[in-house]
């Protein structure tokens, strides 16, 4: 019988099907993992299971904010993995997150705010440094 666990905190939603969505950020090559494919056509995979924190912020988690929350954590998270180069690509996600809430029926002016929290406050999530740590439990347990 396994006494420890290990798991990352931090996430609130989990994906219940999958999610295909075409979007403008073309990588070099195909990204495939476990969880996220990214085509370098733009079309994107995330599977179901997909963990994630939905909106950041001070802000309210609403359904026209759900879904560009997904697609830009996926993105962020193949930042973090090194799958995608934040230089280049971080500015496009931040794009996307804007346009999916306006799709969805986000107001402009709060798609907008959106944004600019993005491009202001989002670089450390978007940092392989910054990565959710493994925790172990109980206390005592280790890798």
């Amino acid at each position: 019988m396994v006494k420890c666990i290990a798991y990352r905190g931090g996430y609130k939603y989990q994906l219940r099907s999958d999610c295909v969505v075409a979007i403008p950020l073309r990588p070099p090559a195909p990204i495939d993992t476990e969880y996220i494919d990214l085509t370098t056509e733009g079309q994107l995979t995330i599977r179901k299971g997909y963990a994630w924190d939905g909106p950041s912020g001070p802000t309210i988690d609403t359904k026209n904010f759900m879904r560009g929350s997904l697609v830009h954590d996926a993105l962020y998270q193949l930042m973090r993995e090194n799958r995608l180069d934040r230089r280049i690509h971080r500015e496009t996600a931040d794009r996307i997150l804007q346009s999916m809430c306006k799709e969805d029926g986000m107001s402009s002016l709060r798609a907008w705010w959106v944004y600019e929290a993005v491009r202001r406050f989002g670089d450390p999530a978007a940092n392989p440094a910054e990565d959710k740590p493994v925790v172990y439990a109980p206390d005592g347990c280790q890798r």
